[in-house]
């Protein structure tokens, strides 16, 4: 009777272990759940909190081979973009079984392989990727797809995507991109700088 017992208690464990929470998919007009990571710098990494008020368009990876197409956005973006403070661009590679046990030398290879000035903009996820396919819509046909969400300055979702790159989709996503940007400006603008209405009326 112990050892049913304790096999019992074995098998809880382990399925306990190997489920991960479910998410529902994550739609346009949705606040981005909470995502935990570490930035290439080693400090602790959470959206959408990190670079709270401006744009940010996330680009994720589930699989070894979606680094290139994730790559290849991140590349885009520093062209298409440049350099406003207004709008911080996201790499998140989600990193899960047995390669979860090579955290070090993964996280040591990034590092390596990206400038020390974009360190910030890498979140490593180790572990839950299955709970992020969920959310958004990862299957069969595009495993090595980048995962693209444009956040606006709240959190919330505006723009979803995945994909290979391509200048079509990247021509909309630079609008979708610097139409926030802008939004968010004039919105901090207007906070910061209320209108009296009563100004003049005297």
């Amino acid at each position: 009777m112990t050892k049913l017992i304790l096999l019992a208690l074995v098998v809880a464990v382990i399925v306990a272990v190997r489920v991960e929470p479910q998410e529902t998919r994550v739609e346009v007009g949705d606040r981005f759940p909470m995502l935990r990571g570490q930035f290439l710098t080693g400090s602790d990494a959470a959206l959408p909190e990190a670079s709270s008020g401006v744009t940010r368009p996330v680009a994720i990876g589930f699989t070894y081979e979606s680094r290139f197409p994730v790559e290849a956005w991140a590349d885009w973006y520093s062209t298409a973009i440049g350099p406003r403070t207004d709008v911080t661009f996201f790499e998140a590679p989600m990193i899960s079984g047995w390669a979860t046990l090579g955290q070090w030398f993964i996280d040591r290879g990034m590092r390596n392989g990206t400038p020390v000035a974009l360190h910030e903009n890498v979140i490593t996820v180790y572990g839950g990727a299955g709970a992020w396919k969920d959310a958004l819509g990862y299957g069969p046909g595009y495993e090595n797809d980048a995962y693209l969400v444009v956040l606006d300055g709240d959190g919330v979702v505006q723009w979803r995507y995945h994909g290979m790159f391509d200048d079509a989709t990247a021509g909309r996503l630079r609008d979708v991109i610097v139409s926030l940007a802008d939004r968010d400006v004039e919105t901090r603008h207007t906070t910061d700088h209320p209108t009296n209405d009563m100004a003049g009326s005297r």
